[in-house]
């Protein structure tokens, strides 16, 4: 597009304007062979002074056949799609009036070596006066440069049909501009780009949209987007889910070779490892090792592979929780004080699950995750987080109740003397007194302590377990900002950084074999069979003690299991698919609870734990593959790994267990991180002058603001309570939907306007 400027840029070089009543030349270029516009003075020039921007264009064919060295680093930081604006000046001695053309040409076209890395070319500007005042259009091109980069005006040049367009775009952009005075500012320090650019949507919107948002139609094209809006058929938000996966299949495993994602394989198999073990032992317990570590592993794999190949939202990792351990101990105690059979009777509930889930499925449920809002959502996430943090440290102060600290002062409960040895020579001579004798040199003349005061006990083994637990953090979270240092090539600061916390578990890994202490390691079955010798891999249907009727009595706990695995799925399913992680291929409720279904049936016939949804697990991995450059981010998950760690059971069972709970406690904290609930809680203990300048800030009062936090922090200390008392917990997934009716009423509280800054 060519046009006449406004007469401001000759007032600017200090040259007569155009004539008022010059009439504007306007002119779509159809290709770029094309003929510019003068802009701040008449074309009419002669023949000898006259320039053909065709030339440009002439040029470009053979300049874009030649080699030239690419700046690979700045080429990286592109996005996709990009096209480029030249800003040309320059001065010659044939003119007496500066010449300015702004074009847009129809077809992004590459002009060879014009710009630095191979990118098209939409808009040039070229200025071109006589000799004398290279400064000043220098200054110009700056600002026309300037002018470009700017969200708003980028928009306006593009759809610009006329002069007075772009003049509207440079005025909007004079009102909105800042501007340091000189006096103020030293124009050649570098001011430091901010950590969050603000919204330009406002300056966007006219005056007249500004006045009343239509709620309604906002709220209904963002569940469109997000694929929460219901199809009225049969399964259709299943078919969209799956049309919306198809052109991303392929992606989905070459975008695994990417570096970044190969770091996240290997941290996110001991992340999901260890929890998987845990659970197991703990559900061994709970049901009689019906259900045990081995169960867990092969359930780990089995849900990770067929999840990940299939589902709609890879980034999700699948876990066990907490509420589906209690419904699992209420079960089996129940098949136990009636004499019922556990693995029969779990069978036909998770049958029963499976069909009401798909239920569900056909019927387009998961749109009703659109209620779940941001006030449920950080609810839930922040007590998972708070909950990982608090278990890491339990877990590594319950090392010290087997290896506690002994005082010097304090002693032992009951006598620990030093008895002779049958054969020693020094008993028979009468005055060698053993039982004055300190442990050191008993053992020293062959010696053996005796007596219930005997602990076997190693205080070294919980003081290195704390420094191998603190070290794995502080490791881990040196290492992922390594890369915001100045130090090396960006390419190693990236790497050491995607590998953070693998590097920490080596790192103490190695210091543990180093050191040679007994700390608590990784257990990992070394055999794969069944861990009850009563069962095999396929459960029956009734056994020999359960009735037919079960078979139909167990729809009412399935009803029950059904409520926990939706909630837990799909809340964690929103706040992976939230607006922030900015995904680039889109989400899947449908398919991911249809393909859950599925896994809940292949677990109970093989009698295998049911896995959903970990909230931490998947916000971590999420948080291991983010991306600051447009490149993106997909996601393998490293469960085919958990399948094989039978096979690595020696290398495995040398990892000890407090540099797990260190990637834990690392893996509670990261979470935590982008949570606008923690961020309130934090600026509740500032001072107003030094709180962050968070957009929430500056359209709320701060005492709204910590009200609303008040309320928030309540319900989440109700929640932490139901969760950890286990005749409550179960009903934890229930309270879930009670939060999202208490952020109903907090539409009576708060203005619209407030709510949108925290619940939307």
């Amino acid at each position: 597009m060519a046009g006449e400027v406004k007469p401001n840029f000759a007032k600017y070089l200090g040259l007569p304007g155009s004539a008022p009543n010059t009439a504007a030349q306007d002119s779509i270029v159809k290709s770029p062979s094309c003929s510019s516009l003068n802009l701040g003075a008449s074309c009419q020039q002669s023949g000898q002074n006259s320039h053909n921007l065709g030339e440009i264009s002439n040029n470009s064919t053979s300049s874009a056949d030649l080699q030239h060295r690419l700046n690979q680093a700045f080429m990286k930081k592109i996005p996709p799609g990009a096209e480029a604006s030249n800003i040309l000046v320059g001065e010659v001695d044939f003119l007496d009036r500066a010449i300015i053309a702004f074009v847009r040409l129809s077809q992004a076209t590459n002009l060879g070596d014009l710009t630095e890395v191979p990118v098209p070319t939409r808009f040039l500007f070229i200025l071109l006066g006589p000799s004398g005042n290279l400064g000043r259009y220098h200054e110009i091109g700056r600002a026309m440069a300037t002018l470009m980069s700017d969200e708003v005006f980028h928009d306006v040049a593009y759809k610009a049909k006329s002069r007075q367009d772009l003049l509207a775009g440079v005025d909007e952009f004079l009102d909105a501009v800042t501007v340091l005075p000189p006096g103020a500012w030293d124009p050649s320090i570098r001011i430091e780009p901010p950590q969050q650019l603000p919204s330009q949507e406002s300056r966007k919107k006219t005056e007249t949209q500004e006045v009343k948002i239509d709620e309604e139609e906002e709220e209904e094209k963002e569940r469109e987007e997000s694929g929460l809006k219901r199809s009225g058929r049969l399964f259709g938000g299943l078919i969209n889910d799956v049309k919306r996966k198809r052109p991303w299949y392929l992606s989905d495993f070459t975008d695994a070779l990417a570096l970044q994602s190969i770091a996240s394989i290997f941290f996110l198999y001991f992340a999901c490892l260890t929890p998987i073990i845990t659970f197991g032992g703990l559900l061994g317990d709970a049901t009689g090792e019906r259900i045990a570590a081995i169960e867990s592993l092969l359930s780990g794999a089995i849900c990770g592979i067929l999840y990940g190949l299939f589902s709609g939202q890879p980034l999700t990792i699948l876990g066990s929780t907490g509420p589906v351990l209690v419904f699992e101990t209420i079960l089996f105690d129940f098949c136990r004080d009636n004499d019922l059979e556990y693995l029969p009777l779990r069978l036909w509930i998770g049958l029963w699950t499976t069909l009401i889930l798909l239920i569900l499925v056909a019927f387009d449920a998961s749109a009703l995750v659109c209620y779940i809002t941001r006030f449920t959502e950080e609810n839930f996430a922040t007590l998972i987080s708070f909950i990982f943090i608090y278990k890491s440290v339990e877990k590594v102060l319950d090392i010290g109740h087997y290896n506690p600290l002994m005082s010097p002062i304090t002693p032992y409960p009951g006598q620990c003397l030093c008895t002779a040895p049958n054969d020693t020579s020094l008993e028979s001579s009468g005055d060698f007194k053993w039982y004055n004798l300190n442990s050191s040199a008993c053992v020293f003349y062959n010696g053996t302590m005796e007596g219930p005061g005997c602990i076997s006990t190693y205080p070294d083994i919980y003081l290195f377990s704390i420094i191998l637990y603190a070290s794995t953090f502080s490791i881990a979270v040196f290492l992922k900002e390594f890369k915001f240092t100045p130090f090396f090539p960006t390419k190693i600061r990236c790497t050491i950084s995607d590998f953070a916390v693998v590097i920490a578990i080596l790192l103490m890994t190695v210091a543990d074999v180093l050191m040679g202490l007994n700390t608590p390691k990784l257990q990992v079955p070394a055999k794969f069979q069944p861990t009850w010798h009563g069962r095999g891999w396929l459960i029956p249907f009734f056994g020999e003690k359960n009735p037919w009727w079960t078979a139909i009595a167990t729809i009412l706990p399935a009803l029950l299991a059904t409520i926990l695995i939706f909630m837990d799925q799909q809340i964690t399913a929103v706040i992976i698919n939230r607006h922030e992680n900015k995904l680039k291929k889109g989400c899947g409720y449908h398919l991911d609870l249809f393909v859950l279904a599925i896994l809940i049936a292949v677990c109970s016939i093989l009698g295998l734990p049911w896995f959903v949804a970990a909230t931490v697990l998947a916000m971590t991995h999420v948080n291991s593959l983010r991306m600051e450059s447009e490149c993106s981010a997909p996601g393998e998950k490293p469960q085919f790994l958990v399948g094989l760690s039978v096979l690595f059971t020696s290398v495995l069972q040398h990892i000890p267990m407090p540099v797990l709970y260190g990637v834990f406690l690392y893996m509670g904290v990261s979470s935590l991180k982008g949570s606008q609930l923690f961020d309130r809680m934090l600026i509740m203990f500032m001072p107003q002058k030094y709180q962050p300048d968070y957009v929430f800030l500056r359209s709320v009062p701060t005492r709204r603001v910590h009200v609303f936090t008040l309320i928030q922090l309540t319900c989440l200390a109700i929640l932490w309570i139901i969760k950890s008392y286990k005749p409550t917990s179960i009903g934890f997934p229930l309270m879930l939907v009670v939060m999202i009716g208490v952020r109903k009423l907090l539409d009576f509280v708060f203005t619209q306007r407030i709510k949108r800054f925290w619940m939307m």
